[in-house]
């Protein structure tokens, strides 16, 4: 039998309030603006049944909490952490590899980000979906993706946060 899969999970406050992460041995796993910590457990027990998920009591969490913190400060305009990414298509990962790329305080289309997936302008909206799973908002950036009118298509965290992570992002440019 493969090695057991280990999840450990936190929950902080930062400036935009509650947020919680987890990591797997890979690196970091989920992350959530928006869930209840419950939820969030129930959310990590649902991607990973197999695994054993711990609170993180041994600081193994520390560096991610940190660069999190010193982001919603505006302190941090990129994160240097490893992300696993294994349960994810294909497709999934390329979309939030080329998203990922988008520079803080930029944003990019949803048929930009096709045509780079290899996929072309018609695959907006899976381009959505995937965005839409994105189990590491934030760090992966999808709320740098907005519609090509203008509008700002949808988000995980809600369009109130998006709102206030691009007006972040766009005062941390003009500083």
């Amino acid at each position: 039998m493969d090695h057991l899969l280990r999840i450990r999970w936190v929950s902080f406050n930062t400036a935009f309030g509650a947020v919680h992460a987890a990591t797997s041995d890979k690196g970091l796993f989920g992350l959530s603006l928006r869930a209840e910590r419950d939820d969030f457990l129930d959310w990590l027990a649902s991607q990973a049944p197999e695994a054993e998920i711990t609170e993180d009591t041994d600081g193994v969490l520390d560096d991610t909490r940190r660069q999190l913190v010193e982001y919603f400060r505006g302190d941090r305009s990129e994160f240097e952490l490893e992300l696993d990414l294994d349960r994810l298509t294909g497709f999934q990962r390329r979309v939030l590899q080329h998203t990922a790329r988008v520079p803080y305080g930029e944003v990019t289309t949803y048929g930009a980000l096709a045509r780079a997936s290899g996929r072309g302008t018609r695959a907006a909206r899976a381009v959505g979906g995937a965005l839409g799973r994105n189990p590491i908002p934030v760090v992966i950036p999808c709320h740098r993706v907005i519609a090509s009118d203008g509008s700002l298509g949808g988000f995980t965290g809600g369009l109130p946060r998006k709102r206030q992570l691009l007006a972040l992002e766009q005062k941390g440019q003009e500083a």
